[in-house]
């Protein structure tokens, strides 16, 4: 039985296999056990980019190994990931003799725990550095797959009360991605969204903005996370997995923040739309009308009150 049949953990068989490497192989092997987060979402030439060695010595990097090529080395460490993003110990939540009250009080204090720790270590630069690209982009692309689309097209629904131009890029299929995304460029803002287990999707999406010269946010769980290589600006929102459902109560609160913030920077413009919207209700014959009350009049007295405030630290 060689070593890659041996241990199965790569981390493991990469120690035991580290005093046989040479001198460039060491680099990445050193590497990867410092970043497996990160390894497991780089092409062979952007490992070799990062560890400063050659695209063909990180290509030949898994044979040396025992593995019989880069796909196979790199879904060993998606194997290493998912288990650890997997580890349900934090909360047993499917234990069957917890009672509905146990479960309810549980999911919920850990919620509001991501929401605490958030704060703790809350970036204020870079949460204004995100305002202000945000409100000066030409045109917008939010990116979030998998458990992160809804909070991707929550972010949109409400961006566009603001701005005009507004893409939430449906990440379903590859190709369809980069068709939504063919005009983005210098002047415009992609935010890519996206937490354990990160997509890949949304990372190449990142990517491609990036090498267009578009501003990139990442909203994303930590520094280790995948999203930041290609990001200029960086939000993080804790993020943990309780049994088997990805808690993102933290990054939605960290969104509305956002929405929040933006509006109030805009909020001449969003009493405009806001407003033009209750006359179209209002005048628009439509029987199917399933909301009780369409927008609540008191948003749009709220943002007038902010208006009139700042017009008084103005002129004072």
């Amino acid at each position: 039985m060689n070593d890659l049949e041996q241990h199965t953990d790569i981390l493991s068989l990469i120690r035991v296999r580290m005093s046989g490497l040479s001198k460039g192989h060491k680099r990445i092997a050193e590497y990867i056990l410092a970043n497996y987060e990160k390894c497991a979402f780089l092409t062979a030439a952007k490992l070799g980019e990062v560890v400063g060695v050659s695209e063909s010595t990180a290509v030949r990097f898994p044979a040396a190994l025992g593995f019989s090529g880069y796909p196979e080395f790199q879904k060993a460490l998606e194997d290493i990931l998912q288990e650890k993003i997997h580890s349900f110990d934090r909360i047993d939540v499917l234990n069957s003799h917890m009672t509905t009250n146990m479960v309810v009080n549980n999911v919920m204090s850990m919620d509001a725990r991501k929401i605490e720790h958030t704060l703790k270590s809350f970036d204020t630069a870079s949460f204004d550095m995100a305002v202000e690209d945000i409100m000066a982009a030409e045109s917008v692309y939010i990116i979030g797959a998998r458990s992160c689309e809804p909070l991707a097209e929550f972010f949109g629904y409400y961006l566009r009360l603001v701005k005009k131009n507004v893409q939430v890029v449906k990440t379903g299929n590859t190709n369809e991605l980069f068709e939504q995304m063919v005009y983005i460029g210098e002047g415009d803002v992609a935010i890519g969204i996206s937490f354990p287990r990160y997509s890949m999707r949304t990372l190449k999406a990142m990517e491609f903005a990036n090498n267009r010269k578009a501003r990139v946010i990442a909203i994303t769980d930590s520094v280790h996370s995948p999203m930041n290589m290609y990001s200029s600006c960086n939000l993080f929102a804790r993020s943990d997995m309780a049994s088997i459902v990805d808690s993102l109560v933290a990054p939605m609160s960290l969104i509305n923040a956002l929405i929040v913030s933006i509006c109030l920077k805009n909020s001449e413009q969003v009493v405009e739309n806001i407003e033009k919207i209750n006359t179209f209700v209002d005048n628009f014959e439509y029987s199917g009308n399933d909301e009780i009350n369409m927008l609540d009049e008191n948003v749009v007295n709220e943002l007038r009150k902010c208006m009139d405030n700042a017009a008084i630290d103005e002129e004072k």
